[in-house]
């Protein structure tokens, strides 16, 4: 029986990076394919893609593309460049703000920032796939766990893809990892954005720190505690409904689409 972890840091980063980078070279090459393909942010998810799937398949093997929304993250393009530089692997660099600017003005001018960052998270994903057809590449995806427990994920947008090595680790553990990989101090440092809006940030929008949301998920997920048990551990009772009330609000998101067939 395998032991129960202690905490949430307590992984063994060296077996972690094994397994992932096996379980990419082997999916994408039981697919039928060499090469995979992703949107690269800047951010910690994607740049931990990057480097495994290199890992995994080498260099000349992947490709990032760098989608933004004109200048709203410049920032994440120089630390998406910076990683590609590093790895020395293919990139595109294509802006949506035509794509996006064209629908929401000739369409739905008054709509609002969820439903434009929805927008373009399902615009980037259709650039990866077409990307995909053109390079002959499998799109990888960057989800961690703790977005997917969360539901903080657009359907058909990020969470489009053929394989998520990361959705077994906490958002916590991929910044372990991203140290372990030798990942750039200013990616891991950096705070998690989307780049949906100008000073949109991840923690901000959920209105929890990623640090506090993965000490409790852990618990709950890892540890199984009830309620009152996490209540004993320190926790507020309204984080707890908080965070619950997400879980089970966004349970269709990572559910396939229902069918009346049994």
């Amino acid at each position: 029986m395998k032991k129960m972890s202690k905490s949430i840091r307590d992984i063994d980063l060296k077996e972690v990076k094994t397994n992932l980078t096996r379980f990419i070279g082997k999916t994408v090459k039981s697919a039928g394919f060499n090469k995979v393909i992703f949107g690269l942010s800047g951010g910690l998810d994607s740049g931990v893609i990057a480097y495994l799937s290199k890992e995994a398949l080498g260099a000349k093997n992947i490709i990032a593309a760098i989608l933004p929304y004109n200048k709203i993250d410049p920032d994440g393009i120089r630390l998406a460049n910076q990683i590609i530089d590093e790895l020395k692997i293919k990139k595109y660099i294509i802006n949506i703000a035509p794509m996006l600017d064209g629908y929401f003005k000739n369409y739905f001018s008054a709509a609002d920032n969820i439903r434009r960052g929805n927008k373009m998270a399902r615009e980037r994903m259709a650039i990866l796939y077409d990307l995909s057809k053109k390079e002959n590449a499998l799109v990888i995806g960057s989800s961690n766990k703790t977005e997917t427990l969360l539901g903080y994920c657009t359907l058909y947008g990020d969470t489009a893809c053929a394989l998520k090595p990361l959705v077994y680790l906490y958002k916590t553990q991929v910044s372990m990892l991203a140290e372990y990989l030798g990942l750039p101090k200013t990616v891991i440092k950096r705070k998690p954005t989307a780049g949906l809006w100008e000073g949109q940030t991840d923690e901000e929008e959920i209105g929890y720190s990623y640090n506090e949301i993965d000490k409790l998920l852990w618990l709950m997920f890892e540890r199984r505690m009830t309620d009152d048990e996490l209540k004993k551990e320190g926790f507020d009772k309204k984080f707890i409904n908080d965070i619950r009330k997400r879980i089970k609000k966004s349970e269709f998101k990572r559910k396939t689409p229902l069918t009346p067939l049994k």
